[in-house]
């Protein structure tokens, strides 16, 4: 096993102090550009790797944000995860990223495997199964700050930052009645998790103040992937009388859908108009392009970074204590799978 390569093997080579050397690894100002360049390069060429862990014990601090989501391969998730590393980059932060697959055990181990690691702050966007958060209990009692995005826990004293997820859906359902709609399915996810919840509730409220009965049939809990489409379809063509709106809470599995439905023979918009939901890319390559929420997920993504770094800050330590919940705005957008 090859002999690990400390400060003192570097100022043996340059001739310097170990102080120097240290100084010049860690970009102390007192170290003169020749000699700084002379050290790195010396490191460099020993194979020297920094102790990180060994630093953050000393200062007490990692310079690293966990960051715990239920899926990567989600467009939405790949957004906000972009506008993270955004704001951790220029903060002089590293990110440890990873997913629970939709597991409350997976984001238990995910919660201590984060914590063991000593980060200095938790971003999570909870697992279907999670139903509660003591798993993060080890956070709050060492006062790490714990900040929730998009999928949030009830009842909690974290921050969290989402949208106004039974707005969006009741802004898009009535669209889809004022188009001329009056028997509209609603496909989403699993309504265990709140998000699907609160969308339908939108749903149903907008029914209501239109004048139209809810009907159970009219409402597909189902995987929300982009191969799922032709399973959704066969579903809305045995009811009867057949339905003419179609609202999806995921673009791509709308996208699916429209797919499928024109596979039918069946014209979107005019014999079903659809909406779907995020603004993913896949919403303008299809034709017809997709009406849908624009969810801002870079932007969330952001948002929650800057909280938690400015929380941080000791300037601002009141800051996820004061705020519980920010809501991002949101905006429906109409395209021609609805435009009647």
């Amino acid at each position: 096993m090859n002999k690990e390569i400390t400060i003192y093997d570097i100022a043996k080579v340059v001739g310097l102090s170990p102080t120097t050397v240290s100084r010049a690894l860690s970009n102390h100002p007192r170290v003169k550009e020749n000699t700084r360049e002379k050290i790195l390069n010396t490191a460099k060429n020993m194979g020297y790797q920094s102790n990180i862990f060994a630093s953050s014990l000393r200062k007490k601090r990692s310079k690293s944000i966990g960051v715990i989501i239920p899926k990567l391969n989600s467009p939405f998730q790949s957004s906000v995860l972009a506008g993270m590393e955004e704001i951790a980059t220029q903060a002089g932060y590293n990110l440890i990223i990873s997913q629970s697959t939709e597991s409350l055990e997976k984001e238990v181990s995910n919660a201590n495997t984060m914590f063991n690691s000593r980060v200095d702050g938790l971003l999570v966007s909870k697992a279907g199964t999670t139903d509660n958060i003591e798993h993060f209990a080890p956070f709050f009692k060492k006062q790490i700050p714990v900040l929730f995005f998009d999928r949030v826990p009830e009842d909690n004293n974290c921050t969290g930052v989402v949208i106004n997820n039974t707005q969006a859906i009741y802004d898009a359902t009535s669209h889809l009645i004022k188009e001329g709609c009056k028997r509209i399915v609603h496909v989403l996810g699993n309504l265990k998790i709140n998000v699907y919840s609160d969308r339908l509730k939108g749903y149903k409220y907008a029914l209501l103040d239109h004048g139209l009965a809810f009907k159970e049939e009219n409402v597909i809990t189902n995987d929300l992937g982009e191969e799922s489409g032709d399973r959704i379809v066969e579903k809305i063509l045995k009811l009867k009388p057949r339905p003419d709106g179609l609202l999806v809470s995921n673009d791509a599995c709308a996208a699916s859908c429209l797919m499928a439905l024109k596979k039918k023979k069946i014209s979107v918009p005019e014999d079903i108009a659809i909406v779907g939901f995020n603004n993913d890319l896949i919403s303008r390559m299809v034709e017809p392009n997709l009406s849908t929420i624009n969810y801002p997920s870079y932007h969330m993504g952001e948002v929650a970074m800057k909280n938690l770094i400015n929380h941080l800050d000791d300037e601002h330590q009141e800051i996820l204590q004061k705020t519980n919940t920010i809501t991002l705005r949101h905006e429906l957008i109409i395209r021609g799978s609805s435009k009647r």
